[in-house]
């Protein structure tokens, strides 16, 4: 809702304006920026050319500055404003469009200037690009030019440049104001951080590196310019920078400021205002989540250093005879011949022994995961280089084919800006399969990651501005491919180095859909902004660090905002001296990432879960609710499919206008009511969890934990075998049966577990598909979409209610919920008599159907067991209570 303008926040105002007024003299005198010189405007776009006031002698050392350049702001959305910058009069490098396909630059003709003298034009002082439908206004303000973003509804500044804009071939900058009493930022990586929330004073270095993930601070495996700013009473907006070239952000509270190698400045604006619908617009331009098949919601277990298939066999085993759930096996470079992709090592991990594993796995309803690592050894006997020579797609530098060092010694590298090499990739993983039908692919080291610096051959490989890479401006071509390189098509790897991981990730996407016809699973390490279109993301190389344990909330939540919402941390941590403390309290935060794998580095101690008891304990326990939850994270896969939101979400997404869960970093949501807290401290004995105003009751027990006005920090005792998880009021949650995997589980009965909010209201939806099917509620796959609504009479009788949306997938006929539990009851004391109605007909009399009731925490909960509610069809269940 719009409110008026106080003064305090016209005073706020112009103070943010002094702030941008002393930062664009924070240079002196000789940052002179730009003066606009014509501007006109149609519609819904508004173009203007700039010429520059003067030189930059203070930065005269990263060369001369681009002396014309051109502007064109447009709303392609009411809810999406671009800002595009760039030199009038030389084309510059920008994402390509098959990458990252988006609205051609809304071209706007411009007026001459009066005379070649542009101070005899007389544009106006400011100019307004609004339009009836949006929140978002961009004003452009002409001498010296600066422009901003605001809000139409309160006229809040959300982005605010100042007038010393830099404009040169290698080097860009921009600075925008930010209200630092009143903006939280979120976003801007891929970084591991000690807090979700970003902190002030600090730089964000974006250029692809394979850097330890347990380094805090530090550029790390993927480039996501892209930030979320959320400001009291609950409104959100997003800005990203579409550049991949490689950046430094920084961040000092009051303002940001991009300091980029080369491109343009192609800036989108997202209105929001919930955190939610930035989340939307976000992914409705950079591509919505990929699909993820069913199965890849199992647990999954890795190690780098699996010696052979009799371990692999001991590890499914040992997973047995624990009862814990194992979904997915994998195998890491172990597995090939020479660390040589794509093929498998006599010795070890034989044809002979390794195919009938993984057909034993299938016949038990698991599943096979391998890597891959883009570096193609330069073996001369090795078939995959072969067919690679043969068909050129090999990233070039100075005219031939790029020699690095990785794992199998001499590489070269695919180029997969080329055609060819993307059906290369698809016909080495085709005739692979047919050896080895993996399920998934996991890529790695595709950074790219180089065991050599490559020495400067040209300007490239040593910019005049050194980024902070490594956190001590190393070389950009350090332990990478030089920047000098040469992409399919002339394009530099100096441009395109943070797109190889998005382009991999496209590429084995494309070759596992059109080999299996079902909907792929890859992993990638390095990421780049709509990398969630084809694939998961971990974490990285963490280690066995309770820091880590923490951190890696931080970086799972960050990730959703980047459109990946399949994501994890390496259970237990990837690197170091694990503990049983520390592994069975990770197990318990584990289990409820999006992604949940345990996996180690060779030369550890082995972290298998079975391997204590207590942590198979916590295992038990922890992927026990994982897997009674399964159709409601498969329903938040949906929800990420269709709208882009995150399956694990900050407390702020549900609760934005609580400023208290703006700092949340140590808890997370499932969807919007599932509330997860974990230990994070070694030794602890009790938590410290926060809880938004409602009702919050436990999932394990169905008792209320929780009633708050406002929200409240609770003390809870940490149990050593738990995580803490609670239902927020108002839910309706499908639940199913655990089992040892998916597809078991899947043949379960359904739960509907309804936790009542205070007014006895309810809501919930469940996604029904095959799981495999390569569209995810498209117009060509078979699904069910089913929406439940509970409400309480003021007589006290519950219904409950579905609502069949769509019905197009068969066993949802046959599929029944056999249990309702509803939490949140009113009365503390048992009823003395229960009725209980489906469609309007009593079924007490049904022996089948039975009822209890249980008093926790001083409200009710009813258990109605014996139903047979067919999901695929409309039904009403009343539920009637005497006392």
């Amino acid at each position: 809702m719009a409110t008026p303008r106080s003064a305090p926040a016209s005073c706020l105002l112009l103070l943010i304006l002094l702030a941008v007024g002393s930062l664009a003299m924070s240079r002196g005198d000789d940052c002179c920026g730009y003066n606009v010189v014509s501007v006109a405007g149609s519609g819904s776009a508004l173009s203007a050319r700039l010429e520059l006031a003067g030189e930059t002698p203070a930065l005269a050392e990263l060369g001369p500055d681009v002396q014309r350049l051109s502007l064109t702001a447009s709303l392609e959305t009411d809810t999406r404003l671009r800002v595009r910058i760039t030199d009038t009069d030389h084309p510059r490098w920008e994402v390509p469009q098959d990458i990252i396909p988006r609205p051609a630059p809304e071209d706007v003709y411009l007026d001459a200037p009066c005379s070649g003298n542009a101070a005899s034009s007389s544009p106006p002082r400011t100019r307004v690009l609004s339009t009836a439908g949006s929140d978002l206004v961009f004003t452009i303000h002409a001498s010296p030019f600066r422009f901003t973003v605001s809000r139409r509804s309160t006229g809040d500044v959300l982005f605010d440049t100042s007038p010393n804009l830099v404009f040169k071939d290698r080097y860009l900058e921009l600075t925008s104001a930010l209200p630092a009493d009143r903006a939280s930022l979120y976003g801007l990586g891929e970084q591991t951080k000690r807090t979700f929330r970003l902190r002030h004073n600090d730089t964000f270095t974006l250029w692809t590196a394979d850097i330890v993930a347990s380094n805090v601070d530090l550029n790390l495996y993927g480039s996501h310019p892209f930030y979320m700013d959320v400001r009291p009473p609950g409104t959100a907006h997003g800005v990203l920078l579409l550049n991949s070239n490689g950046m430094d952000v920084l961040y000092a509270g009051s303002y940001v400021t991009y300091k980029v190698i080369g491109g343009v400045l192609d800036f989108y604006f997202f209105a929001g205002p919930s955190p939610l619908a930035v989340v939307d617009q976000y992914t409705q331009l950079v591509g919505r989540p990929a699909p993820m098949p069913y199965w890849s919601f199992g647990f999954h277990q890795c190690r780098y250093g699996y010696e052979n298939v009799a371990d692999l066999k001991g590890v499914v085993a040992g997973y047995a005879k624990a009862k814990i759930p194992l979904e997915v096996m994998w195998t890491d470079i172990d597995y090939m011949n020479k660390f040589q992709d794509f093929t498998l090592n006599p010795a070890n991990f034989s044809f002979a022994e390794l195919r009938p594993f993984v057909d034993r796995l299938h016949q038990n309803g698991q599943k096979y995961v391998l890597i891959l690592d883009p570096g193609i050894s330069t073996d001369p006997t090795y078939g995959t280089l072969i067919r690679g020579m043969q068909q050129d797609i090999f990233l070039k530098r100075n005219g031939t084919n790029y020699l690095g060092k990785v794992f199998p010694g001499e590489v070269y590298f695919p180029d997969f800006m080329n055609p060819r090499a993307a059906e290369f990739w698809a016909n080495e993983i085709s005739l692979f399969r047919r050896t080895i039908p993996v399920d998934g692919l996991w890529i790695d080291m595709n950074e790219i990651s180089n065991f050599i610096n490559p020495e400067p051959m040209n300007a490239l490989d040593d910019p005049p501005y050194r980024i902070n890479s490594n956190g001590f401006h190393r070389p950009i071509n350090n332990l990478t491919t030089p920047a000098s390189a040469v992409h399919y098509g002339g394009v530099s790897e100096y441009d395109a180095h943070n797109l190889f991981g998005l382009l991999e990730s496209r590429a084995t996407n494309h070759a596992l859909l059109r080999d299996t016809g079902r909907r792929p699973f890859v992993l990638s390490r390095s990421t780049f902004v709509g990398s969630g279109r084809y694939t998961a993301h971990w974490t990285g190389d963490n280690a066995a660090k309770w820091d880590d344990l923490r951190y890696s909330i931080n970086t799972m939540l960050s990730f959703g905002l980047f459109g990946v919402p399949m994501i994890g941390a390496d259970i237990c941590g990837f690197g170091g001296v694990t503990t049983e403390e520390l592994c069975g309290r990770w197990i318990q935060l584990g289990a409820f990432y999006p992604f949940a794998r345990d996996h180690s580095a060779i030369d550890t101690i082995r972290r298998e879960p079975y391997l204590w008891a207590s942590v198979a304990a916590s295992a038990r326990k922890s992927l026990g609710l994982r897997y009674r939850l399964l159709p409601y994270i498969y329903t938040l896969m949906h929800e990420a499919h269709t709208t882009g939101a995150p399956i694990a979400r900050p407390l702020f997404f549900s609760y934005p206008e609580d400023v208290a869960t703006y700092g949340v970093d140590r808890q997370f949501l499932l969807g919007r009511g599932v509330l997860v807290s974990p230990v994070l401290e070694q030794g602890a004995t009790t938590v410290d969890a926060y809880f938004p105003a409602g009702r919050w009751f436990c999932l394990y027990d169905h008792s209320l934990a929780v009633d708050t006005r406002s929200g409240e920090r609770v003390t809870l005792p940490a149990p050593a075998d738990t995580a803490y998880v609670h239902v927020a009021a108002g839910s309706i949650l499908p639940l199913q049966q655990s089992a040892m995997t998916t597809a078991q589980a899947r043949r379960t009965p359904f739960h509907l577990l309804v936790a009542l909010a205070e007014d006895g209201t309810a809501a919930g939806d469940l996604f029904l598909d095959d799981g495999e099917s390569p569209e995810m509620g498209g117009t060509r796959s078979e699904f069910s979409l089913v929406k439940f609504s509970c409400a309480t009479w003021s007589d006290g009788m519950v219904r409950l209610r579905s609502q069949v949306v769509h019905n197009s997938y068969a066993p949802s006929r046959t599929l029944v919920i056999s249990k309702v539990v509803l939490m949140g009851l009113q009365s503390p004391e048992p009823p003395r008599n229960f009725a209980v109605y489906v469609n309007g007909a009593e079924v007490q009399a049904n022996r089948a159907v039975s009822t209890s009731y249980r008093s926790r925490g001083g409200l009710g909960a009813a258990h109605v067991g014996g139903l047979s509610l067919v999901v695929g069809e409309e039904f009403e269940l009343k539920v009637a209570m005497s006392y």
